[in-house]
């Protein structure tokens, strides 16, 4: 496994508990969210990064057939004790195991940002891939270049920073269609379709 994906693995892993309560507030994805649901003309949806666990809850309160996938066992842990959907499996999203377009809609909300750059191009295709053809989710850090988390002691979680301009040509480029996209100062969130 790439060293930077490890380590980040391995932050998260020590500080799933603080990053529950830090992140428990998920006001600032509802217009992601909603925009993303508008598009799922399906019930499959894949939770990619999924954490906790959170969002793959919001799906199956939906009324969605959600898989939340994730590489931390801490989070899938959690998620297996704190919600009642209960289908959550470790999965590299770079890897995805699932058939080739059997998946409805796929959520890769602040998790796409942790594979290296070398790897997004083929990971973008790899989500095309699974896809039937409905959207795809992304939320992903604004910046330039790669940078190292600082939030927690001893953070050594990995960041890939994009620009507008890069997001929307590697999202073109593996073949989505953009119908969303919102730019501040700190996040890129978009919605594509397959």
């Amino acid at each position: 496994m790439d060293e930077s994906i490890a380590s980040t693995i391995a932050t998260y892993g020590s500080v799933a508990e603080q990053y529950c309560e830090r992140h428990a507030d998920r006001t600032t994805i509802r217009p992601l969210l909603d925009r993303f649901l508008d598009a799922v003309t399906g019930a499959r949806v894949l939770d990619v990064g999924c954490g906790p666990g959170w969002e793959t809850e919001t799906f199956a309160q939906r009324g969605y057939d959600p898989i939340g996938v994730d590489l931390t066992p801490a989070f899938l842990r959690l998620a297996n004790e704190q919600t009642a959907t209960g289908r959550f499996a470790r999965m590299d999203m770079r890897q995805l195991g699932v058939m080739d377009g059997s998946i409805d809609g796929l959520w890769a909300c602040a998790s796409f940002l942790h594979i290296p750059r070398s790897d997004a191009p083929a990971t973008l295709a790899e989500f095309h891939r699974a896809l039937r053809s409905g959207p795809l989710a992304l939320a992903v850090k604004r910046g330039e270049g790669t940078m190292v988390g600082t939030t927690y002691v001893d953070d050594t979680r990995r960041f890939t920073l994009y620009t507008r301009e890069e997001i929307t040509d590697r999202v073109t480029e593996a073949g989505f269609t953009i119908e969303y996209m919102t730019v501040d100062d700190n996040w890129i969130q978009c919605v594509a379709l397959a």
